[in-house]
């Protein structure tokens, strides 16, 4: 094995559920099929949309069709040519309602693609191929952000018709080729010489599942692991003894308190108002959470158009929450509930120090206890008056941070877990989700925070910043901001 392609070993905190892009619901099962298959589109480490098996696209001036044109000659790993029928089939298998426990929802803007998958159709109309070259969607309304979407993992295109074991023995058409799945141990992949976008720069990339971040630690300081992020309780240590070696990121999350605006007290904005004057936000940055993020003065993080972190914004101000508490006639302070999830240290300790803090104003909190199902269960039904959650960015762009969570088509299961509803925010997102020019929908975006940040419905906290560390021998690697934005395809380990 030549210099500069020694193996790149790479670790995920659990087994992905499948290796079948239909099957793609969690982080590692996304992260392990963006390394076999591809997309027609695909993200790279900073988000940026790029071509993959479609080497370009067009819109019309509707903004409702959508025609893509194949990229020529690739072909799956098992030599079979990619084809126009392949990609059809690829997207109509995450729609049959036969696949069940998938995430097809990146495919609903599509036209028919919702009555196929409840089972009221045979077929979904706004599918259809264009000789042996090109695929056109017919959307049901203008969505800009759609060939985003298509850069999802469960959007990736397979081999039709697929084989019986795509999941545990996957063929794609990426850049790295299945090799061994060790269950709750390692997988294996082999370069794929033949990739059209060129073959990765090593042989082989191993991926070993490591729960425990202590243990992760020290595998990479062993040198058994190529990349970690680096543990939040030795976030000071690394800093101090390995400055070298890390890499940091602004990542696509929000943490944040929902506030829920349907219920008791909360449903007045001066009392959510208040809350957020409650809180050193900067203080429990920098002491619970190791000073790894950026205050949030908006739903939409710093790496994304749309983004203000200059917004002024809640501060600490005690007087100011007493105050508008009392306008909003709680002089004698309210009783509230704030739920956190026991298995995530960061923000259950988030969590205490939000109840102390809400103490002397005369909030007091009684914290809620859960498993993080539960939890999420709960905030979904509306039972909570205030959760302690964090949201990862889906596909990069300001409207997964906007549309989810603060439009009230999106209430409860869809996101919205603060049950904010305002008519003006609902038809400005809708207006920038149509609109195609990319500045103006920017501008629409900035409106749209800026608007929703005043009505207060979370207890705003911060953007966090990822924090990882890379081996001295490894070059080409970069924190991906979206987790399936990193191929691996310009990694190498070179003997130092």
């Amino acid at each position: 094995m030549r210099a500069g392609r020694e193996a790149l070993v790479y670790y995920e905190t659990y087994d992905p559920r499948s290796l079948d892009p239909a099957l793609s619901t969690d982080v590692p099962t996304g992260e392990m099929v963006t390394l076999g298959f591809d997309g027609l589109t695909q993200f790279d480490p900073d988000g940026t949309l790029g071509p993959a098996l479609a080497d370009r696209w067009s819109v019309d001036g509707s903004g409702l069709r959508y025609v893509f044109h194949l990229r020529a000659g690739v072909k799956f790993h098992d030599g079979t040519p990619l084809t126009v029928a392949a990609v059809r089939r690829s997207l109509l298998r995450v729609l049959e309602p036969a696949t069940q426990g998938g995430r097809p929802w990146p495919l609903y803007p599509i036209a028919g693609a919702q009555e196929y998958a409840a089972g009221r159709a045979g077929d979904v109309t706004g599918i259809r191929t264009l000789g042996d070259t090109a695929v056109a969607f017919q959307l049901t309304e203008p969505l800009a952000i759609f060939p985003k979407f298509l850069a999802m993992p469960v959007a990736s295109i397979v081999p039709a018709p697929a084989p019986a074991d795509l999941g545990q023995r996957p063929v794609g058409t990426g850049p790295w080729r299945f090799v061994a799945w060790q269950h709750d141990d390692y997988l294996l992949f082999a370069r794929n010489a033949g990739y059209w976008g060129g073959g990765p720069a090593a042989e082989t990339l191993a991926v070993r599942i490591v729960p425990e971040p202590l243990t992760r630690a020290a595998e990479f300081e062993a040198g058994r692991l190529s990349v970690i992020e680096v543990p939040f309780g030795e976030t000071a240590r690394w800093r101090r003894e390995h400055p070298a070696w890390l890499v940091e990121k602004p990542a696509l999350r929000v943490v944040y308190v929902a506030l829920n605006n349907r219920r008791g007290p909360l449903r007045d904005v001066r009392v959510r108002q208040a809350i957020n004057y409650a809180v050193n936000v900067p203080e429990l940055l920098a002491t619970v959470y190791g000073g790894r993020g950026i205050l949030a003065r908006g739903a939409i993080p710093p790496a994304l158009a749309g983004s203000d972190t200059t917004r002024v914004g809640y501060h600490y101000d005690p007087a100011a929450a007493r105050r508008l508490l009392a306008e909003a006639g709680h002089r004698n302070g309210i009783d509230l509930q704030l739920w956190r999830a026991a298995a995530n240290i960061e923000l259950s300790r988030v969590a205490q120090a939000i109840q102390a803090q809400l103490e002397p104003v005369g909030v007091r909190v009684e914290l809620v206890e859960r498993d993080a199902s539960s939890q999420r269960e709960a905030a979904r039904k509306g039972e909570t008056d205030m959760v302690v959650l964090d949201w990862w960015a889906d596909y990069p762009d300001a409207d997964n941070f906007l549309y989810p969570l603060f439009y009230s088509g999106s209430h409860g299961p869809g996101g919205n877990y603060a049950f904010y509803s305002d008519s003006v925010t609902d038809s400005l997102i809708l207006r920038a989700r149509r609109t195609t020019d990319d500045a103006a929908r920017t501008a629409l975006y900035r409106r749209i925070d800026e608007r929703v940040y005043r009505a207060a419905p979370w207890l705003y906290l911060w953007f966090p910043k990822d924090l990882w560390a890379r081996r001295p021998d490894v070059s080409g690697w970069d924190i991906p901001v979206i987790f399936n934005g990193q191929r691996w395809t310009r990694v190498r380990s070179s003997p130092q």
